[in-house]
């Protein structure tokens, strides 16, 4: 059996987890092969195709879901990626139930103010890797507004959120999810600091993904509760367990808020788990 497993151009063996995932593939008979998604000469067949690391999807998005369209297995399946890589999908999250952090969109073209008191987060609503998001106070607004108009120039979408100071302590806390069943949870420290003058321009890794500090974590009942809401509703969505799925965490007093639901092309942090990468390969070898 053989799986081909995407990734993009600037990373062509994939991230980090990459190797780790091959030989457990291979541990199983599964041959593995990293290939471009972009690539004109790439050739899809009928084998198994694994999106993982595509992270210059957001530099056009309809090319990536057009793509996606014309791969006979893919997982997650185009219809996923569809609606998983635009952040719109908080909508549907929050319109079922979910605790969602609160969030305003606004179009290219369209304005609102911004608020006024405390800070807020101004980001792309297609975006990987916080690129492109910013944290600003009612003493930057100048600064917020340029960023937005930026965004807005570039014809992006873009949210409104507001920052959720008990990240600066606690960080965030991601769930890796495989076919729907729980697997590991990880911290994220606070990726933004208070005062930048161009959110475009902090340290990256490459241009694709900020850089990030990452810890393994025991992810706390509540989030737990929130991302088993979650699987319930993508089960109810799609008709189906996905291959993975991350849930995006932020703390508050009131309980974990979601703040982004990582169903494309997530980093999963095989690394931080043991048990992980066999996780992950034997349920890929199962579908292969």
């Amino acid at each position: 059996m053989t799986v081909a497993l995407v990734t993009c151009a600037d990373l062509p063996d994939g991230d980090q987890d990459g190797a780790a995932l091959v030989a457990g593939l291979a541990a199983r008979g599964v041959s593995a092969r990293w290939q471009v998604w972009d690539d004109p000469s790439a050739s899809w067949a009928d084998e198994l195709v694994v999106v993982r690391s595509t992270w210059d999807y957001t530099h056009d998005r309809d090319a990536f879901v057009t793509w996606a369209r014309t791969v006979p297995r893919l997982v997650n399946p185009a219809e996923v990626i569809a609606w998983n890589s635009d952040k719109s999908y908080l909508r549907d999250l929050a319109d079922a139930g979910v605790p969602v952090v609160a969030t305003v969109f606004l179009a290219p073209g369209v304005s609102a103010p911004l608020p006024a008191t405390g800070e807020f987060v101004v980001k792309p609503s297609v975006g990987a890797g916080s690129m492109g998001v910013g944290r600003f106070g009612s003493d930057t607004l100048p600064e917020a507004q340029a960023h937005l108009a930026t965004l807005h120039d570039a014809g992006r979408a873009v949210l409104v959120q507001p920052y959720l100071p008990d990240v600066d302590t606690a960080g965030e806390t991601a769930l890796v999810y495989f076919e729907g069943r729980f697997s590991h949870a990880i911290g994220k420290g606070a990726m933004l600091p208070a005062r930048v003058a161009n959110p475009l321009d902090r340290p990256t890794a490459g241009a694709l993904y900020l850089l990030e500090n990452i810890e393994a974590r025991e992810a706390s009942p509540a989030e737990l509760a929130v991302g088993a809401q979650v699987m319930q509703l993508l089960r109810d969505r799609f008709g189906a367990e996905l291959l993975y799925a991350r849930v995006d965490l932020l703390p508050t007093p009131a309980g974990p808020l979601l703040v982004e639901l990582e169903l494309t092309e997530p980093s999963l942090f095989l690394s931080y788990e043991p048990a992980a990468v066999d996780r992950l390969a034997s349920a890929i070898a199962v579908r292969a």
